[in-house]
């Protein structure tokens, strides 16, 4: 097996979303919590966009050394210099330096031509190695750069000094099979691709960024940029959480990661109240559904074994249990078991008339929680039920 790399960047392209914003103290609680959810690196900030930003990832150095943090750039001096100074506490500090590669980009953007954004890449890496030992590239609109330019690209960074090359899928633009064959071209045609831990860095905005990513590490990427909860520029970045569990689900002959993946669950809700930005109900892995059931053939299924349809155990994302949610759609043999949970062992007979009173109120509302069915089973207990049947087990 190969360990996959895994570099968190809550904290900075997660913080850039639109009422996000962390200080510093917010910032390093986050951190402390990544740090022992066992991510490898922890993107800090963009240190020249403010001082608070430059005050978090100092602190954030200065209280984490087992980990390396890292701080953004540009490809321009005054930006490295200020990321340098920012790290100057870490024990292992990373400058993650970068340009734009596609035509769009070179075109629209820098209004400058493809040689001279290899010069200055080179120029920003060389750079960056004069204040640091580990510095990583990030090509800026990877995903809809030529593949033939984006690897002469590569290659020469690889050159001048980067460790790790980063291929970002800038606006979410690729499909599985078109990133995956992007990243086997670097893999086979970059001179000294070796020296260097391929990265990737994708966007959500056609919802393929764990797809993507997944994709990626089965042709050479060593390393996936991800945030909490998928947290991040429009649509967000690829979820931590979706690539960590995929791994250890399905690819845990090939790959594994260093995350304890129990601490996922609490970190997502931390993330999610902390940025003030709600988690979807039916987001994978952390989603408050994500181990809910409401229709009567599930329900029915997950009580007898839970693996009819879950392929999670939801204690291994630090979730108690699996949830049985009564609705309209909910059959006898979930009733049964949220009863026997508040106190009320039905008989078969009692199941039976008890069924009928509860759909009668489950369609009239969304759900029937605890309290409405402790009050239905009361009532009819009291009212109902004067002699002794032979009680049934239902699982």
């Amino acid at each position: 097996m190969e360990k996959i790399q895994i570099f968190d960047t809550s904290l900075r392209d997660g913080e850039q979303v639109p009422g996000c914003k962390l200080n510093p103290n917010e910032k390093i609680i986050i951190a402390k919590e990544l740090a022992k959810l066992g991510v490898d690196i922890i993107e800090a900030g963009f240190p020249i966009s403010s001082p608070n930003d430059f005050k978090a990832v100092d602190m954030i150095c200065r209280e984490i050394s087992d980990k390396t943090i890292c701080a953004l750039s540009r490809a321009v001096e005054k930006d490295i210099e200020v990321a340098a100074e920012s790290l100057k506490n870490a024990k292992r500090p990373r400058i993650h330096t970068g340009i734009g590669t596609s035509e769009l980009h070179i075109k629209y953007k820098f209004n400058t031509t493809p040689e001279k954004i290899i010069q200055r890449a080179i120029s920003a890496v060389k750079y960056a190695k004069t204040f640091v030992e580990d510095v990583e590239f990030y090509a800026e609109d990877a995903g809809r750069t030529n593949n033939e330019y984006l690897a002469t690209v590569i290659e020469a960074v690889i050159k001048a000094g980067a460790t790790v090359v980063n291929i970002p899928d800038t606006t979410g633009y690729c499909l599985p099979n078109e990133y995956s064959e992007k990243i086997a071209y670097l893999r086979d045609n970059v001179k000294g691709i070796h020296k260097a831990v391929i990265s990737t860095h994708c966007h959500n905005d056609l919802g393929m960024a764990t797809a993507n990513s997944i994709a990626a590490i089965e042709n050479g990427a060593r390393q996936i940029e991800c945030t909490i909860n998928g947290i991040g520029e429009r649509a967000g970045n690829t979820a931590l959480e979706e690539v960590v569990m995929t791994i250890k689900q399905r690819l845990h002959d090939k790959f594994y990661t260093d995350v304890n993946s129990t601490l996922l669950n609490k970190l997502s809700k931390m993330v999610s109240e902390g940025m003030s930005m709600m988690v979807q109900p039916n987001k994978a892995i952390v989603g408050e559904n994500a181990f809910a059931h409401s229709s009567g053939i599930h329900q029915d299924g997950v009580i007898k074994k839970r693996e009819n349809y879950e392929i999670i155990n939801p204690l291994d994302v630090g979730v108690d249990h699996s949830s049985i949610v009564l609705t309209a759609r909910s059959g006898r043999a979930a009733l049964a078991y949220r009863a026997k949970q508040v106190g009320f062992d039905l008989f078969k007979t009692q199941l039976d008339v008890a069924y009928n009173k509860f759909i009668s109120i489950a369609d009239k509302r969304k759900e029937v929680n605890e309290e409405d069915l402790t009050s239905m089973l009361t009532d009819l207990f009291e009212n109902n039920f004067k002699e002794e049947l032979n009680p049934i087990t239902v699982r």
